[in-house]
């Protein structure tokens, strides 16, 4: 059938075994400590620490309450990240909020957050990054005016088809990627920092005094700073997509989250203090693109660095994101929420290009169609949609299961933390602010009522999808998956 429901099996280790005669494929474990704190920190420092800055500080209304916000931003995505380790050492499949929301809350919500996310926000996400690293890579070929929108957006495009290339290829190729460039963003962002603190010595601190004066009071004001300070550490759940590529999940899940966290908090406090100390609010306010501006401030004829850093980071970030998306979208597929064929993998290079294929084609159509600012802001309010139903969920397991098998313990409060803070963000926009976007998006997640009735329920499936199927395997060489059983 073209789309099934698959049950747990067997061994854990091998990418292929031999059972009553029949081979299995599976994906390999090759995510180790270093490329899963890379896959983090890596897919967090994008495009936002050198985008968002002036809209946290434009919303917030001065200085010392938007570095707050950065700070807040920061322990809101650890306390999220050890939820999530807490579920991940319990359901230890890969999938991250769609495998979680399936095994707690059933199939119903689940394929809801499935159809919403490999459509729309997983592309939508894809697509901006995409979009800022076109921005950022032309910029040099027409200074002194704004890129045309045709090559930014073919430029896009172009990295997001060299995405699906090294991610179809081979597991080991993309985690390679991602480390070089995680490396690289660090760097660039390590001569931001030390350049604020050499401004800072020379006594450059303007910008910090009377820095609460002007503090926004409106809750709506505070939930919008909150969703462009979360947006630069979107990616805090990535690991949690790829579980069952993870060597040693129990042990490498929470350490990496405990590394990757806190060093790109305290990167992006550090590196909005060098902003801050290099130009007056009102200057950063002014900034098309602030790592830019601080580079012509500070670097003089060595602005360039920055361009190309930002351009780098925010490749790598693409690469991440796109990591992390196609998984979700081969998931679901096994487990019969989308098209069978979304589930199979390349018989010799074990990626699920299939689903890669997928997440790439709705990225192509993001890019046509969307702008950045629109996208981080609905992005940011279905994110926190589901990452609110994830932790209630793991609030459940707590209180209801407590004596599941799990390797590591959250604290009861962080979880409640995290749940009360997705309730304000999804809801004080609404609020303070109501947009008709935000009822379009509700309208969207709740159409997909129309596909689940007849297609997973019902297990209606017509004949020429079978044979659609049959033929897409044999062009893709692909052949369907087995799950690890843990």
């Amino acid at each position: 059938s073209t789309m099934r429901e698959r049950k747990a099996t067997d061994p854990l280790h091998s990418s292929t075994d031999l059972t009553e005669g029949k081979e299995k494929l599976r994906l390999k474990r090759e995510v180790s400590l270093i490329s899963g704190v890379s896959l983090i920190a890596g897919t967090m420092i994008g495009s936002g620490i050198f985008m968002s800055p002036e809209w946290v500080l434009h919303h917030m209304g001065n200085p010392a309450s938007s570095l707050l916000i950065w700070a807040a931003c920061g322990l809101l995505a650890m306390f999220g990240a050890l939820s999530y380790a807490e579920l991940g050492t319990i359901i230890k499949e890969s999938g991250g909020e769609y495998i979680y929301i399936l095994r707690i809350f059933g199939s119903f919500p689940a394929f809801l957050f499935a159809y919403t996310s490999v459509i729309l926000v997983r592309p939508a996400g894809l697509a901006a990054v995409c979009l800022s690293f076109a921005e950022y890579a032309i910029a040099p070929f027409y200074p002194g005016c704004s890129s045309p929108q045709v090559a930014v957006k073919c430029t896009a495009a172009a990295c997001i088809l060299i995405l699906t290339i090294i991610n179809c290829l081979n597991v080991r190729l993309a985690t390679s990627v991602m480390n070089i460039f995680t490396a690289a963003k660090l760097l660039a962002l390590l001569v931001i920092v030390v350049g604020g603190l050499v401004l800072l010595a020379k006594g450059q601190t303007q910008s910090f005094q009377n820095g609460f004066q002007g503090t926004t009071a409106g809750i709506g004001a505070v939930g919008v700073a909150f969703y462009q300070g979360l947006w630069s550490y979107d990616g805090w759940n990535n690991l949690n997509y790829v579980t069952e590529e993870l060597k040693k999940p129990e042990v490498t899940l929470p350490r990496a989250l405990m590394i990757a966290i806190p060093l790109v908090t305290c990167l992006y406090l550090l590196v909005n203090v060098s902003y801050l100390a290099a130009m007056t609010p009102s200057e950063l306010l002014s900034s098309g693109a602030v790592a830019v501006t601080w580079g012509d401030k500070v670097l003089g004829s060595w602005a360039w660095l920055i361009s190309l850093s930002v351009a780098l980071s925010t490749f790598g970030s693409s690469n991440g994101t796109f990591f992390s998306g196609g998984r979700v979208c081969y998931i679901a597929a096994r487990e019969g929420h989308l098209p069978d064929i979304l589930s199979m993998a390349h018989v010799r290079r074990l990626t699920p290009s299939p689903a890669l294929l997928f997440t790439s084609a709705m990225s192509l159509i993001m890019i046509i169609s969307g702008s950045f600012t629109s996208i981080v802001n609905f992005f940011s309010f279905m994110a926190w949609l589901f990452y609110g139903m994830t932790i209630s969920g793991l609030l459940y397991l707590k209180i209801k299961k407590p004596e599941l098998p799990r390797s590591y313990k959250v604290p009861i409060i962080i979880p409640i933390i995290v749940l009360m803070a997705a309730v304000y963000l999804v809801l004080a926009p609404i609020i303070d602010q109501p947009q008709i976007e935000i009822l379009y998006i509700v309208l969207f997640i709740f159409s997909g009522i129309i596909f689940y009735f007849p297609l997973v329920h019902f297990k209606y499936h017509p004949r020429f999808l079978q044979r659609v199927t049959l033929h897409l395997q044999l062009l893709l060489e692909v052949a369907p998956t087995t799950r690890d059983a843990n």
